[in-house]
């Protein structure tokens, strides 16, 4: 009967220049170095809330669906994460005037600053993720990217 082997962290050799797999393992690194990043600061927030407080910083007051389709993020998840916002004082929700049953979430001052300190973070981040990279080779890392998530 063959032994299982140990997990050495290689990758079989088919999967090594396959795209798809390098995409997927730096998603991984990022995720991590996110979850990471998010964590070390200590307030208990996260990239899907960054993510809601530049598009409303960036965009101005939207609706909460306007937000999740906006963001990527589900819209359970943006109502959840958007009261976790509201509960911090770093976005306020209206009702909507013209449509009674849509809330209107508008970031504050205090979001926008939140947002500011969080740059930072998300900054150190981005260097570290890109580190083993030249700024020329950023570039074009960024540049090759963007062409790859563009929806066609």
């Amino acid at each position: 009967m063959p032994q299982p082997h140990a997990h050495t962290g290689r990758t079989p050799t088919r999967l090594q220049d396959r795209a798809t797999w390098l995409v997927s393992r730096a998603h991984a690194r990022s995720s991590g170095l996110l979850n990471a990043g998010f964590e070390a600061h200590g307030d208990g927030l996260r990239s899907y809330h960054y993510r809601l407080l530049a598009a409303l910083e960036e965009w101005g007051p939207a609706s909460q669906a306007e937000l999740g389709r906006n963001t990527g993020i589900d819209r359970s998840d943006v109502t959840a994460a958007l009261t976790e916002l509201e509960t911090r004082g770093l976005v306020v929700r209206s009702i909507d005037p013209a449509h009674k049953r849509r809330k209107i979430v508008t970031i504050t001052e205090q979001g926008v600053a939140r947002l500011l300190d969080l740059d930072k973070v998300i900054d150190g981040i981005q260097g570290e993720f890109l580190s083993p990279l030249t700024a020329a080779q950023r570039r074009q890392l960024l540049s090759l990217m963007a062409l790859l998530v563009q929806e066609h």
